[in-house]
């Protein structure tokens, strides 16, 4: 705690984090998954056609971890690796109609741990907690020395 006594914002924030972690992880091994297949559904449900490069960007993984995945998600005939048309060396991943049922369930577990991750808090709060989360975004996107954009009421 601080001499204020607010409490540590960033060790709170980071212990949130590890709890959503962990229930995520919970609901995806009681649907056969893991949280990380469940985030490279969703990044080709939203981006079809992603390099495994793109995704382990995205996914901040080494693209072996992504590799591995997507053996795992292709055996599951949930995803399949396309030739990219321009160059031999990369695979474009792809949802199979599979992946639509597994998609579907992701979606109804990722609203309930949205809504107990926020039961019990008013929507005010809740809309100030949403507008100082993303202020914080902003400001760690910003490229060092670059001036601060101020939130805006």
């Amino acid at each position: 705690m601080s001499q204020d006594n607010d409490p540590d914002l960033l060790s709170l924030m980071q212990d949130v984090a590890r709890l959503l972690r962990i229930e995520a992880d919970r609901r995806a091994r009681i649907h056969g998954l893991t949280r990380a297949q469940w985030a490279l559904l969703i990044r080709l449900e939203r981006s079809p056609g992603l390099s495994q490069k793109e995704i382990a960007d995205l996914l901040e993984v080494e693209p072996i971890s992504v590799a591995r995945l997507v053996d795992r998600l292709e055996a599951c005939k949930l995803v399949e690796r396309r030739a990219d048309a321009d160059d031999r060396r990369i695979w474009r991943l792809h949802l199979q109609p599979a992946a639509d049922a597994a998609l579907a369930e992701i979606h109804i577990q990722r609203a309930a741990l949205a809504a107990q991750t926020i039961e019990g808090i008013a929507a005010p709060a809740r809309q100030a907690v949403s507008s100082a989360l993303l202020q914080m975004k902003a400001n760690l996107s910003r490229p060092a020395g670059a001036e601060p954009v101020k939130e805006t009421a």
